[in-house]
């Protein structure tokens, strides 16, 4: 995806482990914080809210390739690669901001289903088109990066 939705998150102190770099399972919760707000940035942060929409995560593949740090901002780029009938594929890529190279990159499975029972559902025809244009230059900044700048 040329465009793809941006998340900013700055690496808290006890996202680290005793290498002094992010431990391995922080990642999961920074693709899983990613990803809610990437389905915000798409339209569907009242759906989520009142259980309209929901889904379950049912593989996530990470492969990481180099560390990030304390107090370093991370961007995550987020993209929707594969749409099935009941499931779709979400990528997120992790960057040291303002650097090029992929650090970690993630590939997750989510299968959307009813909030009540849990059993699949076919995507709908609405959260299908939102997938999958993503939310091209869209970007959430949790790390403040702008004060963060403005103060140095």
């Amino acid at each position: 995806m040329t465009n793809p939705f941006r998340y900013y998150l700055r690496v808290r102190y006890g996202d680290c482990d005793a290498q002094r770099v992010v431990f391995n399972p922080r990642w999961a919760d920074y693709v899983d914080i990613g990803s809610i707000e990437f389905f915000h940035a798409l339209g569907f942060g009242e759906a989520l809210a009142s259980g309209a929409f929901d889904y379950q995560l049912v593989k996530l593949t990470i492969e990481w390739k180099a560390p990030a740090r304390f107090d370093q901002v991370i961007e995550l780029s987020i993209y929707t690669t594969r749409l099935g009938n009941t499931s779709f594929t979400v990528v997120t890529e992790f960057r040291i901001a303002g650097r090029e190279p992929v650090i970690c990159k993630a590939e997750t499975v989510y299968v959307n289903v009813d909030s009540k029972t849990l059993t699949k559902l076919p995507l709908s025809p609405d959260v299908r088109a939102a997938l999958g244009s993503g939310a091209p230059g869209k970007a959430v900044d949790h790390a403040n990066r702008a004060a963060s700048t403005a103060a140095s």
